[in-house]
């Protein structure tokens, strides 16, 4: 089987299709997520700390700051887990659309979800092998030769 005519690796944001092999700098790729992620995640929460004490300077009440940070929290545990998840299984339209705000709100999480991730694999790239290797193995039975010729067997009376 040729590589031009078999099934062709899905790209990974970040990493393209290096995950195949772990070539053209795999390992600096995934150091780079890691560092980028948990830097993001950083910036991100610092930008949440000044949104926090705006809403202090503001006085608007204690039970809505507090509101906004149990908001916060909840939503960014779900966007880490649906994230965390969608390294491994393939979540459908309809429920990717349904989660987009919430997945929005807790952004945090979604980047410690990379981060975590990256430590160990591109993120992502369990479920794509899977898929690919699904997809050569078909490909590889579809693409198989018959012995003889089925126009010449003969005929039972």
């Amino acid at each position: 089987m040729s590589a031009e005519n078999g099934p062709r690796p899905e790209p990974i944001r970040f990493f393209g299709t290096t995950w195949l092999n772990h070539d053209n700098g795999y390992t600096a790729r995934r150091i780079g997520v890691a560092i980028g992620s948990l830097a993001t995640a950083a910036v991100s929460c610092l930008v949440l700390r000044l949104a926090y004490q705006g809403l202090q300077i503001a006085a608007i009440g204690g039970f809505v700051s507090l509101l906004m940070v149990v908001m916060f929290a909840i939503c960014s545990a779900m966007a880490f887990r649906h994230t965390w998840d969608g390294f491994t299984r393939r979540s459908g339209p309809d429920r990717q659309a349904s989660l987009r705000g919430l997945l929005a709100i807790g952004f945090v999480g979604s980047l410690l979800a990379y981060f975590f991730r990256s430590l160990t694999e591109a993120p992502g790239e369990v479920l794509h092998r899977e898929e690919y290797e699904a997809a050569r193995k078909h490909h590889e039975k579809r693409t198989t030769r018959r012995s003889g010729n089925p126009s010449r067997k003969r005929r039972r009376a």
